[in-house]
């Protein structure tokens, strides 16, 4: 393949919509869509839909909310919590093991 080859072709103009936020942009892109949409221009572009864009994404919006559609969120407590039980578990172990130890020790001294 040589490099003139590299760059797709069908380099056009498309509409981004982000319908969580009701925000759309228009820009160049390759990506594929069966659905289009009139712009505000008056032309009708393809339109992609996207679940996340600048106008939703909390890094750009400032807002400390967590976007979790599949409990990915709620997983990672919940094995860091067994995580802690089991660690508290291990310790305690080793306590009544130490203590046990400590108490044969005594006994075998007298």
């Amino acid at each position: 393949m040589s490099k003139k080859e590299l760059h797709p072709k069908d380099y056009r103009d498309v509409v981004f919509m982000d319908e969580a936020a009701n925000f759309s942009f228009l820009t160049k892109s390759t990506a594929a869509s069966e659905e289009t949409i009139k712009w505000e221009d008056g032309k009708e572009y393809p339109l992609v839909k996207v679940q996340i864009s600048s106008a939703s994404h909390p890094f750009f919006t400032g807002e400390e909310k967590i976007i979790d559609t599949e409990g990915r969120v709620d997983r990672f407590k919940a094995r860091a919590k067994k995580a802690e039980a089991m660690k508290s578990a291990l310790e305690n172990k080793a306590k009544k093991a130490a203590k046990e130890a400590e108490k044969k020790a005594k006994a075998d001294e007298q």
